[in-house]
């Protein structure tokens, strides 16, 4: 009789905020997966199934992430606490053996060179994802195919109130394809003369990026190409946060078969 495969141990931290709720949901909602603990350093004590449903289970809230993974042997540690922390949590994690899925964006090039050290020192695979939506990947492999022939790109990014970052990640990551995928400068522009400090936004690899961040939005990008008497236009919109459990989904099933620190979901979608 052929033995069932044992469902991917998860553990959750930032699971008290938004996205962290949201993911303890999807993975118990979902066969493969066992949610073994949550943690969240904002509070702690009741049961996961009090707010997740009675799919989830019943187990407590924690504020300690290293007495949680002892305690509760895992697989896999999705984070989406804050960046300031995210890098110290991933690494806990691997020292434990635990494959940490990172989806806190704002992590400094500093932070991402030591966790690449450490999942190759430790062996053990980790992920950095700026972005989990698989039409915010599709969206960024396009500019990157598009940048060959129409090398004049700006980059408008669009997110809810409270994201700190800015840029996003999303957008950095964007900006570096584009720039990878360039076989030509982009055409210079004139001398401007700005009357608003900022008016045109930043630089990333050469490419122009504005941010914004208000109410009533949740995350957008625009790329805009433009060429003698032509403009091409790629947008992504996530409409609710559901949109990135499918990539949260993919990514937990994949990231103990990869080698070293991976950024990026496309790099699971279409390969290195």
């Amino acid at each position: 009789m052929e033995q069932e495969e044992r469902p991917i141990r998860v553990a959750v931290v930032g699971a008290l905020g938004r996205m962290g709720r949201e993911t303890v949901r999807a993975l118990c909602q979902s066969p493969g997966f066992d949610v073994v603990s949550a943690i969240d350093r904002q509070g702690s004590g009741g049961s996961i199934r009090d707010w997740a449903g009675a799919d989830a289970p019943d187990i407590p809230v924690e504020d300690k992430l290293g007495a949680a993974l002892d305690r509760s042997p895992a697989d896999v540690l999705v984070d989406f606490s804050h960046a300031s922390a995210a890098a110290s949590h991933a690494i806990s994690a691997m020292k434990r053996g635990v494959s940490p899925v990172i989806g806190c964006t704002g992590l400094s090039d500093v932070d991402l060179r030591e966790l690449t050290y450490q999942a190759t020192e430790l062996g053990v695979p980790a992920m950095y994802v700026p972005n989990f939506a698989v039409g915010a990947v599709l969206l960024t492999r396009f500019a990157q195919m598009a940048a060959k022939w129409m090398p004049n790109a700006e980059i408008i990014e669009m997110h809810h109130e409270d994201k700190e970052d800015a840029p996003s990640g999303t957008a950095l990551l964007t900006a570096e394809l584009i720039a990878s995928g360039r076989t030509q400068e982009p055409a210079r522009l004139p001398r401007p003369q700005f009357k608003v400090e900022g008016v045109r936004g930043g630089k990333a690899n050469g490419v122009t990026i504005h941010s914004v961040r208000m109410p009533g939005l949740l995350a957008h990008q625009l790329v805009i190409f433009g060429s003698p008497g032509e403009t091409l236009t790629l947008r992504h919109d996530s409409l609710d946060r559901d949109s990135f459990m499918v990539g949260v989904k993919i990514c937990v099933r994949n990231v103990r078969s990869q080698k070293g620190l991976v950024v990026g979901l496309d790099k699971i979608l279409f390969g290195p």
